[in-house]
């Protein structure tokens, strides 16, 4: 019997299985493939992405320039496009937001920066922007990605944009976030909240020890590594009280949204904003995102405390990227360079 354990692990050796867990400490080798600069959609940031069905899913997005007004007559959209191999996209629900005659209980509001997930078998979509002078408090799902199903028109925490949105612990969680009173009418509030549901219907609001995580958002993408949430930087708006922007570069993680154990005060990447975070390889990563400046630069860790950057980013510097983890890969696809590009991050 010991002989044949023996056997099998030199026979598991050989084909590159190792049973030793690697060292955090150490680098790992990555790099960038492209795969197009020319995508079938037209340029956007904050277009939701998510991995459902063997699928890319491209969703919403915001565009004001007059060169793609078209694709974005009032601003944002709520198209949504799929990939399989992130080179050929097919258009699965075409943009219906398109004037001031739009049913917004009918379908959902063009929006970006929203919190978006996939949980049970459907993609969703929580929250939303304000900059169509509303906030957009509701929550959508589909099955599909074509039809899409209101499931609660007014959420308590809805009058706020910027929130960070995951799924953990067979619930979904919306955390952060402020009110902007220079584009929909609100109080300032610069939120340090956690809210958590599994239906979309009822929300159970949570009340975190101190110390926790300051008040915060503009985080995109997700992070739920080891078993736990991941707080990684973001930031705050400005706002007409509040005129000085805050970017941020600690790093928190709780198991349980209540108690919260800070990993690192100033983590060695840049204090940033509207960047995104993922899991992938067994790592966190923390990609581009905006300080004064759109910003290029890919990070990651093993244990929310040893950094490594990947080296010579190729693609062009930008925030509010659509980050996906899909089919073994980590993928970078447009955001605020305002191109249709597609990156696939690949070890070497």
């Amino acid at each position: 019997m010991l002989r044949a354990c023996l056997v099998l692990l030199v026979l598991f050796s050989q084909i590159g299985f190792s049973f030793a867990a690697e060292d955090p400490t150490k680098p790992v080798d990555y790099e960038w493939v492209k795969i197009t600069t020319t995508a079938a959609f037209a340029p956007r940031d904050g277009a939701g992405a998510l991995s459902f069905q063997g699928k890319m899913w491209f969703i919403g997005g915001w565009n004001p320039g007059a060169a793609t007004r078209s694709f974005f007559p009032r601003i944002c959209n709520n198209e949504v496009w799929s990939s399989k191999d992130g080179a050929e996209w097919i258009l699965e629900k075409p943009n219906t937001f398109k004037d001031r005659s739009f049913d917004a209980k009918a379908d959902w509001e063009g929006r970006h920066t929203a919190g978006y997930a996939v949980y049970r078998d459907k993609l969703w979509i929580l929250g939303g922007d304000c900059n169509q002078g509303n906030y957009q408090p509701d929550v959508w799902n589909s099955a599909d990605g074509k039809n899409w199903k209101l499931i609660n028109p007014s959420t308590p925490w809805g009058q706020r944009a910027l929130h960070y949105t995951v799924v953990h612990a067979d619930k979904i969680w919306v955390m952060g976030g402020q009110t902007m009173p220079a584009f929909a009418k609100a109080e300032e509030a610069f939120y340090r909240d956690v809210w958590t549901t599994t239906d979309g219907v009822e929300w159970t609001q949570l009340k975190p020890q101190e110390p926790y995580w300051s008040a915060r958002g503009m985080i995109g993408g997700s992070a739920v590594h080891k078993g736990r949430i991941w707080i990684l930087g973001g930031g705050t708006y400005d706002t007409p009280k509040t005129p000085t922007r805050q970017y941020m570069n600690d790093v928190w993680s709780s198991a349980d949204g209540v108690k919260w154990t800070r990993h690192i005060e100033a983590a060695p990447w840049a204090p940033r904003q509207y960047h995104d975070v993922a899991v992938w390889d067994d790592r966190l990563w923390v990609m581009e995102g905006y300080a004064k400046a759109n910003r290029k630069d890919v990070w990651y860790s093993a244990d929310g405390e040893h950094w490594f950057e990947v080296p010579n980013t190729p693609w062009q510097p930008r925030h509010a990227a659509s980050v996906f983890v899909h089919n073994g890969s980590l993928w970078m696809v447009a955001g605020n360079n305002m191109e249709p590009d597609v990156w696939r991050l690949r070890r070497k």
